[in-house]
């Protein structure tokens, strides 16, 4: 079975995380926040390990691990009645990070329509990285260094992902807006679908 899907998809900061946490709440919507899940990592599991070494240098974690603790997310949050394949559309955040796992998603995933949400000002963008690593603890936001270059690897790995897609599907979305327009807009096309 493939899932209903809508990306959100955006450079870090953009505002993905609102706008999914937003969408997980309507019914019918399940939200996934591929970073929330490896934040929910124990640093001493396999995994953790992974995601330290990585997201501490502003890399992305690689492709394999990152997909199989996906996946164990979406099968966990199944057997405990949090998503309805069935019924859910899934709202995915933070995955696919680049056209291999897009690829490697391509089986799975039934993408309706994604949702770029994009920042013409990368200082907005890193000032709201700045107060996020304040607000949320988030010590992957913290350093400006590793904000560089996360946006640099979001740069070079993931907007390549906006073509494997294609134009029929993609929404260009300013996520300069206030948080509520910002919504609107994304509620606008899914009310077409």
């Amino acid at each position: 079975m493939k899932y209903k899907t809508v990306l959100l998809f955006g450079a870090p900061g953009a505002g993905k995380g609102t706008q999914g946490k937003i969408l997980g709440s309507v019914p019918n919507f399940f939200h996934c926040a591929c970073g929330d899940a490896f934040r929910s990592l124990t640093v001493t599991s396999p995994l953790g390990k992974v995601f330290i070494e990585h997201s501490s240098k502003g890399q992305l974690v690689p492709d394999e691990p990152t997909i199989e603790l996906w996946r164990q997310s979406i099968e966990g949050n199944t057997r405990a009645g949090r998503f309805h394949p069935e019924m859910d559309t899934l709202v995915l955040d933070g995955i696919p990070r680049n056209v291999h796992q897009a690829e490697m998603l391509q089986k799975t995933l039934d993408v309706r329509a994604v949702f770029y949400l994009h920042c013409r000002d990368m200082n907005k963008m890193i000032a709201r990285l700045q107060r996020r690593a304040l607000k949320e603890n988030r010590l992957d936001d913290a350093n400006l260094d590793v904000i560089r270059e996360r946006l640099k690897t979001y740069d070079l790995e993931t907007k390549p992902v906006l073509k494997f897609y294609g134009r029929k599907l993609v929404h260009n979305i300013d996520s300069t807006q206030a948080p509520v327009e910002v919504l609107s807009s994304i509620l606008r096309h899914l009310v077409k679908k």
